[in-house]
Parts: C-alpha cells; structure tokens; sequence
C-alpha cells in the first residue's frame, strides 16, 4: 500500500508542477490545488497508514492499551487542508479580478502594466 500511495503522491506533485508551469492562471490555480494534495498525502503517508485504533486512553489508566494511530499527520493535514482552501479562494478571485480588468487569462497577454520599450537595467557598475 506504501508503494501505490509513494506512485500517487509522485503523480500528484508532477501535474501540480507541470500545471503550475503553464501559461494559463485557471492551470496555474488547479496546479497549485493538485500539488498542494500531493504534499497533503506526502505528509499522511510519511505519518504511517495503519489501521489502529483511535488514540483516546480510557479511563483509569495513563497510556493507552494497544497501538494507537499517529493523530499529529491527520492534524497537520487538517490545518492545510484549509489553509490550501483559503489560500485557493484569495487566488481565484484574484484571478478573476485581473481576468475582468486586463481581458486576458493567458500571462504573456497580461503585461499591461510594464512599459513595451522598458529601459534595459545597467550591465554593470
């Protein structure tokens, strides 16, 4: 299982690359997502896939009985997860902000902004 989710979690960051590396900002954004799952499953699977029992210690006693599951990846994973969501909404609104003023999804078409014959900076000093 360890092996699948290793090919799962290369897949995932490989398209978030390759999408991130793309020209288009709703790429950019699905990119950003995919990779963001992929190190979200890096982080679950570096923290042990078992199937142990929940870690609450019962009463009377002041370590648990048995294994336990490794609650501090699914915590951590948690935290991203939303941190990951937020991070995604500010983006496509953002996206969508420059998309209506600029008229443009494509970056190479969104250099509005700089000058078409920009002074080149010092080649030395």
């Amino acid at each position: 299982m360890d092996y699948i989710l290793a090919v799962l979690v290369g897949l995932f960051i490989a398209l978030g690359i390759y999408l991130l590396l793309s020209r288009s900002i709703i790429r950019m954004l699905i990119g950003m997502t995919i990779f963001g799952n992929g190190v979200n499953l890096l982080i679950f699977t570096a923290g042990r896939v078992t199937r142990e029992i929940a870690p609450i210690v019962p009463a009377g006693l002041s370590v648990p009985e048995g294994p336990i599951a490794n609650p501090l990846p699914q915590a951590l994973i948690l935290t991203a997860i939303v941190i990951g969501f937020s991070m995604f909404s500010f983006l496509l609104v953002l996206a969508f902000r420059a998309y209506q003023s600029l008229d443009a999804d494509n970056t190479d078409n969104m250099r509005l902004a700089e000058p078409k014959r920009a002074p080149e900076p010092p080649l030395s000093y």
